[in-house]
């Protein structure tokens, strides 16, 4: 396990090197060079579209399926809470602080050496590693911009903050926007419709709504309202209110059902602002979720969104760190935990190749 050390030694400093490098969404291109400098020096063949840099195994064989390795290096702005540098990596009581050190630059440096690591054997699947960008806003320069330049996939595993515990299942997000239209008056006189008073209705319906249908593993629908608007003066009877709804939907739901049934129950003109960030399941059955089981992993399901919800095909979450320390000021991961990471992910592939070995015999 001499090969496998001496990338856990590598993967801490390139993370300190991602961290020292500023990546806010659309803006990577310093780490994205990073990125294709530390595969390009070992010898791997990079391809670079945007700031997302991806990778095949050495012995990449058409007639095999194709596993996708991914994680994100752009992170977002840090807040005003922080008391250290954020772009000065610094290791402290067995923790390495810095801006994205947790989300997700462990994850990614750690998929990264586990991709090096079985980059030249010969395995049962392909390998590609995506190191994608705009993960932060769901932006179209993203992993979505990389996947049609892939060979069809059987499965992704999406690098995350998770405590090393397997997401099988996350929430999709929908983001609506409301329109409720009254009449304009004069506040002084008893004319025209007020349209803060007919946003009320939907906004108790709002607080109360429950979905028709739960998922067994990520429970009901979520939506709440968010952001509201109305008025321009003291003394006019607003004709016009608008809010905003953030919608997070489970599998039990499209994001086109979960709309109409907002939709039916709302007197507001509704429009949804997207419906490409969808939910994801991965069945009980895949190789995926029984290696998981075979290794005892915790399983559960993830309110949170990550480019899942951006892959159009079978996909789990895992990774070192946790997603409650993602985005806080003076974020940071423990090395130990960068390290059992890719521990982890070696042997999660190792017992995945074993699984699929058994499955196509």
């Amino acid at each position: 396990m001499e090969a496998l050390a001496k990338l856990k030694i590598e993967a801490i400093d390139l993370l300190k090197s991602l961290i020292s490098t500023p990546s806010l969404s659309k803006m990577e291109d310093k780490t994205a060079d990073l990125i294709q400098a530390f595969f390009e020096d070992k010898g791997i063949k990079t391809n670079r579209k945007g700031n997302n840099i991806w990778a095949f195994n050495k012995l990449f064989n058409s007639s095999l399926p194709t596993l996708l390795l991914n994680s994100h290096h752009d992170t977002v702005k840090p807040n005003q809470g922080y008391t250290l540098d954020p772009y000065s990596p610094v290791e402290k009581d067995g923790k390495l602080y810095g801006l994205g050190s947790n989300d997700a630059g462990g994850c990614l440096v750690s998929l990264m050496a586990t991709f090096v690591y079985y980059y030249e054997k010969e395995m049962p699947v392909n390998l590609v590693m995506v190191a994608s960008a705009e993960e932060e806003i769901s932006g179209r320069g993203g992993i979505e911009s990389v996947l049609s330049e892939l060979p069809e996939l059987e499965i992704a595993i999406v690098g995350e903050p998770t405590l090393l515990a397997m997401a099988v299942a996350e929430k999709g997000l929908m983001v609506i926007d409301a329109v409720v239209t009254g009449v304009a008056g004069h506040a002084a006189r008893e004319e025209g419709t007020n349209a803060i008073y007919e946003a009320l209705e939907d906004l108790v319906t709002i607080r109360d709504f429950k979905f028709q249908k739960e998922s067994p593993f990520l429970g009901p629908n979520k939506v709440s309202a968010t952001i509201i608007n109305a008025g321009s003066q003291h003394n006019v009877v607003p004709d016009k209110c608008t809010y905003t709804l953030d919608v997070r939907v489970t599998d039990a739901y499209t994001l086109e059902e979960a709309f109409q049934e907002l939709k039916t129950n709302l007197k507001a003109e509704l429009t949804p602002r997207s419906l490409r960030l969808k939910s994801s399941f991965i069945a009980d059955n895949h190789p995926m979720v029984q290696t998981a089981k075979k290794m005892g992993l915790g399983m559960y399901g993830s309110p949170t969104l990550s480019d899942q919800a951006l892959i159009p095909f079978p996909s789990v979450k895992i990774g070192p760190g946790d997603s409650a320390r993602s985005h806080t000021a003076d974020e940071f991961i423990y090395i130990d935990e960068l390290k059992e990471g890719i521990s982890l992910y070696v042997t999660l592939l190792e017992n995945y190749f074993s699984i699929t070995k058994r499955t196509t015999q």
